[in-house]
């Protein structure tokens, strides 16, 4: 099976060709699977070079002249280094933008954590109208990449992994979905955790929610799961822990609940190894999350 990223480029070429508004900007990374792209639309792909300020900077620039920008590179480098240019290029001047990246939390390891962005969603939730998916399949990456490009002058971030789900689930670009229905908790797996989540709750009587559009935050959805199986919410996010908590509280504002936040711990590991350990050290795998979630909501097999 393809990647989300191997998805990323034959995609955007494809509406490079459909939509004239369509522009693509590249830092190097990325611009072999845009080679023929570029010969077709030379004036709309565009390579800046290392330089990922001036990444954004530029995709800035094209939006002011009526294009939809399509920002790629990795997420250390797309979100993180240059966040002054996010922050003001794009939101201070209310410039709209599809920014698409790539490594996720530690998908290559080997390149040190310069590569890493486990606090790349939590940075963006530092700014206004952000919207944020978070794909947990190459064809819902597909069909996410098509909403994000599609929504007029909005700012979208899509976070593409290597960690993947066996199957694609229908996504709409705005709601939770309802995976698994249970009694004594609601348990909400985004994106890529999805196939962990249910192995890790099979036989426990919780409700499990999919959540591949993380901003804006579904809060109708969770506050209805909540009124049906109990207000024990358990976040699984395939980025920093935590880092929905906020937005569970307040969607659950008028509703007695705890919440538990699970996710990439904040302890940097220097011994970079393979992305299965890393998903192991910050317990992630099936049988950590069994304990975590089971222990927090108490949910037993049902009867």
């Amino acid at each position: 099976m393809d990647t989300m990223r191997d998805r990323f480029a034959p995609v955007v070429s494809r509406l490079l060709d459909e939509d004239p508004r369509v522009a693509v900007v590249l830092a190097e990374i990325g611009r072999d699977g845009f080679a023929e792209a570029a010969r077709r639309h030379p004036d709309r792909v565009v390579n800046v070079g290392i330089r990922e300020q001036l990444l954004v900077g530029a995709a800035a620039g094209l939006a002011l002249t009526g294009l939809r920008p399509v920002v790629h590179t990795f997420a250390s480098f797309l979100v993180e280094r240059p966040f002054e240019q996010v922050k003001l290029d794009l939101g201070h001047q209310d410039l709209g933008a599809v920014l698409v990246s790539a490594a996720a939390s530690f998908d290559w390891p080997a390149g040190g954590y310069t590569h890493m962005a486990p606090g790349d969603v939590a940075l963006l939730d530092t700014l206004d109208g952000w919207t944020v998916h978070v794909p947990g399949h190459p064809d819902e990456a597909e069909t996410l990449l098509r909403h994000a490009v599609a929504a007029g002058d909005d700012k979208v971030y899509v976070r593409l992994s290597l960690q993947s789900n066996g199957r694609a689930l229908p996504v709409d670009g705005e709601h939770f979905r309802t995976v698994r229905e249970g009694r004594c908790g609601v348990v909400v797996a985004v994106g890529p955790m999805l196939d962990t989540v249910l192995a890790a709750t099979e036989g426990l009587d919780v409700t499990v929610l999919y959540a591949t559009t993380v901003r804006p935050f579904d809060g109708a959805a969770l506050r209805r799961a909540a009124r049906a199986a109990g207000a024990d919410v358990v976040l699984v996010e395939p980025y920093l822990a935590g880092t929905s908590t906020a937005a569970a509280n307040d969607a659950l504002s008028e509703v007695p609940h705890r919440v538990l936040g699970l996710g990439v711990g904040r302890r940097e590991l220097r011994r970079y190894g393979q992305p299965a350990e890393h998903v192991a050290a910050h317990g992630l795998d099936a049988r950590s999350l069994r304990e975590r979630i089971g222990g927090f909501v108490g949910a037993a097999t049902p009867a």
